[in-house]
Formats: C-alpha cells, structure tokens, sequence
C-alpha cells in the first residue's frame, strides 16, 4: 500500500516536493500557515514561491495540518520548533530545512527528538525538482527499518535516494554548506578568483568534517551528496540564495541591502553565528564560518577577512 505524503511549508522547497510526489500520481498535501495565501495558492494552481510551476491535480493546499503516513517538514529552520506540538508524534518526520535554531544552536534532529525523523539533505534546487529533473539525496537516520520505508515510499524516477545512518552529519551538512557559501559568494564578488572560491570550499568541508565528528558524526558523510554535493552547488550554483547574498557582499553592498529585497529566508545569515558558538562549545575551530560571521556582522570588510584568513599560521593539511 502506497503511503500517504503531506508536506509541512508551503516555501519553493515545500512546493517542489509536494509536486515532485504528486507528479508520481499520489494525493499529496501542502500544508500554508497563511490561510489566505494558501486559498489563493489552491485557487491560482501556482505558488508565487516557484513561478512557473503549475500544481498537479493529485495536490492539494491547506491551512489546515493534514494527515498523513510521512510528514515532511520544509518549514523555515527558526519556525521548526513552534510547529512541532500540532503535528502527530507516532507519525515519521523527514526534516528537510537546513540551519540551526540560533537560540539553542541545536540542529533540526536534536529539536524533534524524541520522535522517529530522518534527514532529507542533498544537492537540490527546488526548481528543478519541480521540474523533475535527475537529482539524489540522502535519508539519514540511524533507524535501518524507519530508514527503508522511507526511502521505498518517498523514491521517484527522477529523485533518487540513498540511505545512511549519520543523521548528526547530514544535518550539519546542510546547515554549515550554507555558511560557506557566502563565502564563495563573497570571493566571487570580490573579484578574487577561481583559485580561491575552490580553497575556501575545500577548507570550508575539512572544517565542517571536524564539528561532525565532535559531535558524534561521520568525516565521511561530508564527501557524500549531504556534505561536498550540498556544497558544491550551493557554492556555485547561480541560483543559491547564501551564494548570491555572499557575491552581493563582495561588491561592497551591505547586509541590509541584500536581504531588503528579498522574500525567502537566506538560512546562512542566521546559521554562521549559531554554528560559530556550536563549534565553540565544541572545541572546535572554523575560522571560515568565524569569518564569515565577522563579516555578516559588520566586525571585518572583505579586505579585512581575506587578510584574515590568508594570514592564518602556515601547517600541514
């Protein structure tokens, strides 16, 4: 029997996977906070979110928290928490946002727990999800069984899905790629080259691998789709929010002006100092994400960073 799917989160993450599952032919739910937004979005057959991408009919929006087989959880990573109480707690949450939650620094497994969830991560834009291109992506969970149902129900044609157990690791993947990713933007926007776009990623993945396995994760889920594939795209990819926030940065305009144009969350904004006091806590060091926090916050200019980074005592790798 085919489970049933609803989707929590009604952003252009949300939508691509409600219609990438109800494109199989299976009724799905998309569950909007906004009552009025989500009548319109029902009655238009389009999210303003993902333009372009009309809804199947198997797909339905409401305001109302649907019920389901498989709940998967794409609501903003500062808005998880609040959200949890109304949802089943015998039903299996498959996270799919991506940060930190900055007032406890804790990732999107350790706020749900104890509740069986698994971690969506990988290398998606949600465009083309929609658009059912060839794309994979990890379910992480340390539950083999929960992990194979899963996996079996939530599989299509084009979205190929592989297991693993590091759920620590995949949410941590998806959260600090985000980071580094300003970073890359901010390089790029600088005008300082391809050279050091590909040090900075390289250096920005050796560092997440430290923090994973301080807490309790694996250095080798970060050569997996959910550690370097995340990375890689959203380093690179034209579509990247953290990316462009990042290049936007390098040319010298402000925080402000970047995000006072923008209607979706750029997670890397809030993630670099949550992260940055996770790895503290942790005894670890990241001088990427510490640079990119500074930068964020108005305490270094780009040249300052570079400068900073650059100047870093030489040793082995």
């Amino acid at each position: 029997m085919n489970k049933t799917v609803a989707v929590i989160g009604a952003g252009a993450w949300g939508t691509a996977l409600a219609v990438l599952f109800a494109r199989t032919g299976r009724e799905v739910a998309l569950w909007a906070r906004d009552p009025q937004k989500a009548a319109i979005i029902e009655r238009e057959r389009e999210n303003p979110r993902l333009p372009g991408v009309s809804l199947p009919p198997g797909l339905r929006v409401t305001a109302r928290v649907p019920m389901a087989d498989i709940l998967l959880l794409a609501v903003p990573m500062q808005n998880l928490r609040a959200i949890l109480p109304a949802l089943p707690r015998e039903v299996p949450l498959v996270l799919c946002c991506k940060g930190l939650e900055t007032a406890t620094h804790l990732l999107p497994p350790e706020i749900v727990a104890p509740r069986p969830c698994a971690v969506l991560s990988g290398p998606n834009f949600a465009h083309e999800i929609a658009a059912l291109l060839p794309a994979a992506a990890v379910l992480a969970t340390p539950d083999a069984p929960l992990r194979a149902d899963l996996i079996a129900a939530l599989h299509t044609p084009s979205f190929r899905l592989y297991g693993a157990a590091d759920m620590t690791g995949a949410a941590l993947g998806g959260a600090a790629k985000n980071v580094v990713a300003i970073a890359a933007g901010a390089v790029m926007g600088a005008g300082l080259g391809e050279n050091a776009r590909a040090a900075l990623i390289t250096r920005g993945l050796a560092e997440i691998a430290r923090l994973a396995v301080a807490l309790g994760g694996r250095a080798e889920t970060m050569s997996g789709l959910s550690g370097m594939g995340d990375l890689l795209l959203t380093c690179t990819g034209a579509s990247s929010r953290n990316y462009s926030l990042g290049f936007g940065l390098g040319q010298g305009r402000s925080l402000a002006q970047m995000l006072g144009g923008r209607s979706a969350v750029t997670e890397g904004v809030m993630t670099a100092p949550a992260l940055l006091a996770r790895a503290a806590a942790a005894g670890v060091e990241m001088p990427v994400t510490q640079a990119v926090t500074k930068l964020l916050g108005g305490e270094m200019n780009m040249e300052q960073t570079m400068t900073a980074l650059m100047g870093r005592a030489l040793k082995d790798e």
